[in-house]
């Protein structure tokens, strides 16, 4: 459940909760994949995606709201008005830090493309070979040479975990 906050400060606002949230996220078991600042339409929202071993429950994501909105309160790192949201990254999480590239190397994981590669392609998908400096690689499922691009020239990457489900 979304509710409103009001607080003040800060440039880097995803960064700056982060910081925040972390050990306190940790300190209850669970891992933090990402913590996201945007706007929809006219409402700005603090996404908490966190993540452990075992399939969270809506509890979970309760009781690590409750734990986190005193800390983020004390702090005011935000100056306008915003929706704080508790989750998992879900089904097709997005692969953003350099952590859930290594976390995820072997699995299958799709990309697309600002503008295509040398070979024309946009799309990109297969197994992860991992993530090298700024360089993604990802190995095509029917064999071939690896497709290799720089993470800024992608405006994803996503696990594709929820193939076969629907």
């Amino acid at each position: 459940m979304a509710k409103p906050k009001t607080a003040k400060g800060g440039q880097n606002t995803a960064a700056a909760v982060e910081a925040l949230v972390r050990p306190v996220i940790e300190g209850m078991g669970l891992r933090l994949w990402d913590v996201r600042f945007e706007k929809e339409g006219p409402d700005w929202f603090l996404r908490v995606l966190i993540d452990r071993d075992t399939p969270l429950d809506t509890d979970t994501c309760e009781a690590a709201s409750r734990a986190i909105d005193p800390v983020i309160d004390a702090a005011d790192p935000i100056p306008q008005s915003y929706y704080m949201e508790v989750g998992s990254p879900g089904l097709g999480r997005r692969l953003t830090r350099d952590e859930h590239f290594a976390a995820l190397a072997g699995q299958k994981v799709a990309a697309r493309l600002i503008r295509p590669d040398e070979a024309g392609r946009r799309e990109v998908s297969g197994i992860l070979l991992g993530k090298e400096g700024q360089n993604i690689r990802i190995a095509p499922e029917e064999g071939g040479e690896p497709a290799k691009f720089a993470l800024s020239a992608a405006s994803f990457v996503k696990l594709c975990d929820d193939e076969g489900l629907f």
